[in-house]
């Protein structure tokens, strides 16, 4: 089931990028272009009843009132958020806690992670549990039920708006006009190349933001399963096979090839793809009929594959560890840092919810 559901899934980012043709194909695309246009409206409007302070996001938390247990018990939502790690101690795994918000608390040492749906719980848990003075949310520029004191937008130069379509037509959450409501832009995935063009739309929505260029910059391989480091060099004329689920993984197959690998075989899973050791086992078997060295994968993928035996491992597997490098806006990235880790004073919870 779960695999026909990925291969559907599949059909449909095809459909959205163009890469199916044919008749039925262009009718699909065109009810999804009928979507987008409904689901344009729908978040603009939600953008300017949140400016009017009419929806709920913006109301001041109201006091706590005299309710019957049963009323409480409907209502309320008495889970609390998952606690990835507490800064010190990871606390789930990444099938539990989503392969990237486990990737950071492995990263991240005392920086405490939380998950769930709800931001405003999780946000007034961390803040009650361990007085936290700075709420940082990956992709938050649409939750609007936080105050936002810094907007951070990423901007892929590869591919800056996408396809220009909004979902479900295309890629783009919002319209690229709402870029207006950004503090800082980061245009990521740089090769060098002069990004004037770019910038000159980016100034088209935004006039006031700084606008800071990064890429990322691999740093050495490791061994899934025994932590080994290589030096990059090691991928030079090497022959080995690359596995990822990512967004973009032309992306970082270009980057192995430009290390100097020979890419002679290639699998993609969709975004966010759970390994199974089955699908494990069988790329490391088509791995040793082509006699290939290595097998690359991300750091994202890496924590989404399961841990095999060693003797079943014919071929090594390593991730390749990256890093973002900052080209230029170096002083506008020391002050976003600054902005962002600036200690706030203790006020009420109600602060970042009102």
């Amino acid at each position: 089931m779960g695999r026909t559901l990925e291969n559907l899934e599949q059909f449909g980012i095809d459909v959205v990028l163009e890469r199916r043709r044919g008749f039925r194909a262009a009718i699909l695309r065109g009810i999804l272009y009928a979507l987008s246009f409904i689901y344009e409206r729908i978040v603009q409007l939600r953008l300017y009843l949140y400016r009017k302070r009419m929806s709920r996001g913006y109301k001041s938390v109201p006091k706590p009132t005299k309710r019957n247990w049963l009323d409480r018990l409907l209502t309320q939502d008495v889970h609390p958020p998952r606690v990835v790690s507490d800064g010190r101690l990871l606390f789930l795994d990444s099938i539990t806690a989503g392969d990237e918000p486990y990737m950071l608390a492995h990263n991240l040492k005392d920086v405490i992670v939380l998950v769930d749906k709800d931001r405003v719980k999780s946000g007034k848990f961390a803040i009650d549990k361990w007085k936290v003075d700075t709420l940082l949310l990956d992709d938050g520029l649409q939750y609007l039920h936080l105050k936002h004191r810094l907007d951070i937008v990423l901007v892929d130069r590869q591919a800056p708006f996408g396809n220009e379509f909004l979902l479900p037509r295309g890629t783009l959450r919002e319209p690229p006009r709402n870029l207006r409501r950004a503090s800082y832009i980061f245009i990521t995935k740089n090769t060098g190349q002069p990004n004037d063009t770019l910038i000159a739309r980016i100034r088209r929505y935004n006039r006031t933001a700084e606008i800071i260029e990064c890429a990322h910059r691999p740093l050495y391989l490791q061994n899934i399963y025994t932590g080994e480091r290589l030096m990059l060099d090691r991928l030079r004329g090497a022959f080995i096979g690359s596995i990822c689920g990512i967004a973009a993984p032309e992306s970082f197959e270009g980057a192995l090839k430009n290390l100097g690998a020979n890419v002679d075989l290639a699998l993609r899973y969709i975004d966010h793809h759970y390994y199974t050791e089955a699908e494990l086992r069988s790329f490391i078997n088509r791995c040793i009929r082509r006699d290939l060295a290595l097998i690359i994968t991300t750091e994202k993928d890496a924590v989404r594959m399961p841990r095999l035996p060693e003797a079943d491992v014919k071929v090594p597997i390593y991730f390749m560890r990256v890093e973002i490098e900052i080209l230029s806006g170096h002083e506008t990235w020391e002050h976003c840092v600054a902005r962002i880790c600036k200690p706030q004073p203790m006020l009420s919870p109600e602060r970042f919810f009102a």
